[in-house]
């Protein structure tokens, strides 16, 4: 990957319509500073860095690389554990919850072993001793 941050710094500046002296008041430098960062000359912090992506409204990697962010997929954003395909609706809907089958309820409740052991080590020590 090429780094084309000069190039990109230039073209993001003049699409807002700034010049490198706002610029360079946005991040308290000179603008002698921006235009070596434009030149190719000197490369910013990475403090500087980060202010320049949120003054020009852009990620890193488009302001570093060049790299146009990627449209959104919406399987990106689904959470299959909560979410799954119906293919009859041809839309998402949510996972039934009601037929859990023993395994499931083992991993999702196994802290209740400890209690219900407890009292039930309790009960048979109790029933012993009755006994006697």
């Amino acid at each position: 990957m090429e780094i084309q941050f000069p190039s990109q710094l230039k073209k993001f500046r003049i699409a807002l319509g700034m010049s490198q002296e706002d610029l360079a008041e946005k991040l308290y430098i000179s603008r002698q500073a921006v235009s070596r960062w434009e030149s190719g000359d000197a490369t910013p912090d990475m403090t500087n860095l980060i202010k320049l992506a949120e003054i020009l409204d852009c990620s890193l990697d488009t302001l570093v690389l060049g790299i146009e962010p990627q449209k959104d997929n919406i399987d990106d954003k689904i959470d299959h554990s909560e979410f799954v395909f119906d293919p009859r609706n041809g839309e998402y809907t949510r996972r039934r919850r009601g037929n859990m089958n023993f395994w499931e309820f083992a991993a999702s409740y196994w802290w209740l072993i400890f209690p219900i052991g407890g009292f039930l080590f309790g009960l048979i020590i109790e029933i012993i001793k009755a006994l006697k």
